[in-house]
């Protein structure tokens, strides 16, 4: 069976990025990530600050292998790695005191993962 591998450059160096850190920090939640990322883009997970709210605590880190959308309300800060973010769901986050962050950003921080949640919706 032929495997289907990504055209985008910036995401295929994403997961190869990951992959490389998953090994060298022997952190396999960025092998977890990379292999959800991998996922066609019609299934990869889309994420509501409303889910965000819902299982994290004040000052939790969470890890979204997809889109963060802006429905909902977040009331705590939170520390939150996505793929990608809308722009509503990035201003909802700033606004409570929250970082958005870019997945590689988030593996710099904390290379072992330790702490991080990984949210699929």
């Amino acid at each position: 069976m032929k495997r289907i591998v990504s055209t985008n450059i910036h995401l295929r160096r994403l997961l190869h990025f990951l992959r490389k850190r998953a090994k060298e920090n022997r952190a396999p939640i960025w092998l977890r990530v990379a292999e959800l990322l991998e996922r066609p883009t019609r299934i990869r997970p889309e994420v509501n600050l409303s889910m965000i709210n819902r299982y994290t605590n004040e000052g939790d880190v969470v890890v979204v292998p997809g889109k963060v959308l802006g429905s909902g309300v977040l009331d705590h800060k939170v520390t939150v790695a996505a793929y990608m973010f809308s722009k509503q769901a990035r201003m909802k986050i700033e606004t409570v005191g929250g970082r958005a962050i870019s997945i590689p950003q988030l593996v710099e921080q904390n290379p072992k993962g330790s702490g991080v949640k990984i949210l699929c919706g």
